[in-house]
C-alpha cells in the first residue's frame, strides 16, 4: 500500500501579508488596552469601546478592500502596510497628548474613552483590513470558497499568535513604545518583502523614511514635563503600568496613572494620607486588640498599611497581592521586608480567601484596578466568603472611592448594602468634610454590635494604639438610604454604571501636614462635566499633622 506524502506548504506573498495583519491588528489590540488604562481605566466600557472600534475599523477595511479587489496586487498591500506602520508611529509618539485631549471631551464616563480609541486605531486597522480582499483576490486557490477559507484561516492563526504573543511575551518584557516600534518594524519588513525580488525605489525609499520615523517616535516620545515630579521606576506589569515617583520629600507608586500608595522619605512612619488613619478603627471593635492574631490585607500597593499593623501591634501579617511587581517595587522602593510575621501572598484575594482554611481577626478590603474595587471583590459572595473567614469577634473594612451622599454616592450605598447583607453590624466613615467624592471606609463586624461614637471614643482613651483616633470616631456616618440601589451579587454587580454618577465630581484626598485640602480633578469618571454640588459639607476638625504610618497601597490616592 502507497503511502501519500503530503505536499510540502510554501507560503505565498499574500498568504505572509493576511499572517502578519493578523498579528499586528490583534497584538495593537492588546496593546490599547494598555495605552487607554493609564487616562480612562480598564472598566468594561473601556474595554468595550476598543473592541468596538477594531471590529468596526476591520468591518470597514473588508468592505472597501472588497469593493476594490479588482485593483489588488502585492505593490498595493506593500503601500498599506507602509502606511499602517507610519501610524502606529504616530500613535508611539501622540498617545499621550491625544489621551488628554480626549479626556476634556463632555462624554458620559462610559463613553469617554471611545474617541481617543478610535482616533488612535481606527486608522491603522482600517488599513489593515483591506488585507484580506486583496490577498484572497491574488489567490492561487481554486474556487472562491477555498480561497476565502484560506484567508480566514491565516489570518486568524495570525491574530492567536498576535494576541498571545502580545500578552504573554511582549507586554511582560518590554515597554508600549518598544512594543509600537516592533509591530512597526515587522510591518514595514512585510511590505519590503512584497516587492521583493526587484525591489522599487519608490517604496524602498518610503520604508527607510517610515522606519526612521519609527525610530524618532520611540526615541524621542513627546517633550513634556511631569507635574508629578521625578520618575524612579517605570515598567509594564503583566496587569497594569506601574511607576513609582519622588516630588517634595514623599514618594508614590502609580498604578496605570492612578495614586496607590505614598511615603515619606524623610518620615516613613508618617501618615501621607488622613484615609489610612482608619484602617486602625477595627482594633476599637474587638474585644481586645491584645488578643488580635491574624490580619489579612487584601491588596499591597506600597505595603504601607500591612507594615503599620505589623510594626503597632504583635500580629502575622499576610497580604494577598495579585501582580508580582507591586510586591518587588514595595521591596525595592517602600521598605517593604518580609519576615517572621509579614508574609506576601501572590494571588487573588478572593481566590486566596477561598483557598484558605486561616482564620483571620481583620480583614482589610483595599484592592484597586487605576480606580475602582474590582468587580468580584465587592459582590456578596465575596462579601460572605470573608466573613466566614473571620473569627467570632472578627472585623472587616472596606476602602472604597465614592461620594458619602448625594450625587456620585450609588456605589458606595450599594457597597454598603452588599456589606451589610452579609455581616451582622455595618458602619462607616468619611474621610473629608468635602461633600465630593473621597475615600469613605466600610467597618463590618460578624458579631451583632451597636457601638456608639460615646463607646469607640472610651474605647479610644482606653487602648494603647499607638494613635489618636478621636477625629476619625468623629466622621462617623448615619446609614445610607439603600432602597434604589441593589445587593451586589455575581449575576448582577454594575459597578461601572453605579460609578459612572461620579461625573462631574471631584476626587478629595485630606492629606496630613496641610491646613487646607483642596479638590482634585474626578479620577473615577472621566468625563469634563461640572457639577456645583462638590461643596464643603459641615466641617470635620481634622488633626492637620500627626504622625503614623504611611498610606496602604491598593487605594487610588
Amino acid at each position: 500500500m502507497s503511502v501519500r506524502q503530503p505536499s510540502a506548504y510554501r507560503p505565498t506573498k499574500p498568504d505572509i501579508a493576511v499572517f502578519v495583519s493578523g498579528v499586528t491588528s490583534m497584538g495593537l489590540e492588546i496593546l490599547a488596552g494598555r495605552i487607554i488604562a493609564p487616562q480612562f481605566g480598564s472598566s468594561i466600557y473601556t474595554w468595550g469601546s476598543i473592541i468596538t472600534v477594531f471590529l468596526t475599523a476591520l468591518s470597514l477595511g473588508y468592505w472597501q478592500g472588497g469593493k476594490r479587489s479588482g485593483e489588488a496586487s502585492n505593490r498595493r498591500m506593500c503601500w498599506l502596510m507602509l502606511g499602517t506602520a507610519g501610524y502606529v508611529a504616530i500613535v508611539v509618539y501622540g498617545s499621550d497628548q491625544l489621551l488628554l485631549s480626549a479626556s476634556a471631551l463632555p462624554l458620559p464616563a462610559r463613553y469617554a474613552s471611545l474617541p481617543a480609541v478610535l482616533i488612535l486605531f481606527g486608522p491603522p486597522t482600517y488599513l489593515l483590513g483591506f488585507i484580506s480582499p486583496y490577498a484572497a483576490e491574488l489567490s492561487a486557490k481554486e474556487g472562491t470558497g477555498e480561497a476565502s477559507g484560506h484567508v480566514y484561516a491565516l489570518g486568524t492563526i495570525g491574530s492567536i499568535v498576535g494576541a498571545g504573543a502580545t500578552t504573554y511575551f511582549l507586554i511582560p518584557a518590554l515597554g508600549i513604545d518598544a512594543i509600537g516600534l516592533l509591530f512597526g518594524f515587522v510591518l514595514v519588513g512585510t511590505a519590503l518583502a512584497l516587492t521583493l525580488p526587484a525591489l522599487a525605489p519608490t517604496p524602498a525609499a518610503a520604508s527607510v523614511a517610515i522606519a526612521l520615523l519609527l525610530v524618532v517616535a520611540a526615541g524621542i516620545g513627546p517633550v513634556a514635563f511631569d507635574h508629578r515630579g521625578d520618575v524612579v521606576y517605570q515598567t509594564q506589569t503583566a496587569y497594569q503600568e506601574l511607576e513609582v515617583i519622588d516630588n517634595g520629600g514623599e514618594r508614590t507608586l502609580y498604578l496605570d496613572g492612578a495614586r496607590h500608595s505614598a511615603m515619606d522619605l524623610d518620615d516613613p512612619d508618617r501618615h501621607v494620607f488622613e484615609y489610612t488613619r482608619y484602617f486602625h478603627i477595627p482594633m476599637l471593635m474587638v474585644d481586645d486588640p491584645d488578643d488580635i492574631e491574624n490580619v489579612l490585607f487584601i491588596g499591597g500597593g506600597g505595603y504601607t498599611g500591612p507594615k503599620d499593623y505589623e510594626r503597632t501591634y504583635d500580629v502575622d501579617v499576610d497580604v494577598a497581592e495579585l501582580d508580582p511587581e507591586v510586591s518587588q517595587a514595595a521591596k525595592d522602593y517602600f521598605r517593604l521586608e518580609e519576615g517572621e510575621n509579614m508574609t506576601v501572598h501572590t494571588k487573588d484575594g478572593r481566590q486566596f480567601l477561598r483557598e484558605t482554611d486561616k482564620k483571620y481577626d481583620v480583614i482589610v478590603l483595599d484592592a484597586y484596578q487605576k480606580d475602582q474595587v474590582p468587580v468580584h471583590l465587592t459582590q456578596l459572595g465575596f462579601m460572605e466568603l470573608a466573613a466566614d473567614r473571620l473569627t467570632d469577634d472578627g472585623v472587616f473594612l472596606a476602602n472604597i472611592i465614592s461620594a458619602p451622599s448625594g450625587a456620585g454616592s450609588d456605589f458606595y450605598r450599594a457597597q454598603y448594602k452588599t456589606i451589610d447583607d452579609a455581616f451582622a453590624s455595618t458602619y462607616s466613615y468619611r474621610t473629608s468634610d468635602w461633600g465630593s467624592v473621597q475615600n469613605i471606609e466600610v467597618v463590618a463586624t460578624k458579631a451583632d454590635t451597636d457601638f456608639t461614637e460615646a463607646d469607640l471614643a472610651e474605647r479610644n482613651e482606653r487602648r494603647d494604639l499607638g494613635l489618636d483616633l478621636r477625629t476619625e470616631i468623629d466622621a462617623s456616618l448615619d446609614p445610607p438610604e439603600t432602597d434604589d440601589v441593589p445587593v451586589l451579587t455575581e449575576d448582577h454587580a454594575p459597578v461601572e454604571n453605579l460609578q459612572a454618577s461620579t461625573v462631574g465630581q471631584e476626587y478629595v484626598i485630606e492629606r496630613t501636614g496641610e491646613a487646607e485640602t483642596k479638590p482634585e480633578p474626578a479620577s473615577i469618571a472621566v468625563g469634563s462635566e461640572r457639577d456645583d454640588r462638590a461643596r464643603p459639607a459641615p466641617p470635620l476638625e481634622f488633626e492637620s499633622s500627626i504622625p503614623g504610618s504611611g498610606p496602604l497601597g491598593s487605594a487610588p490616592a
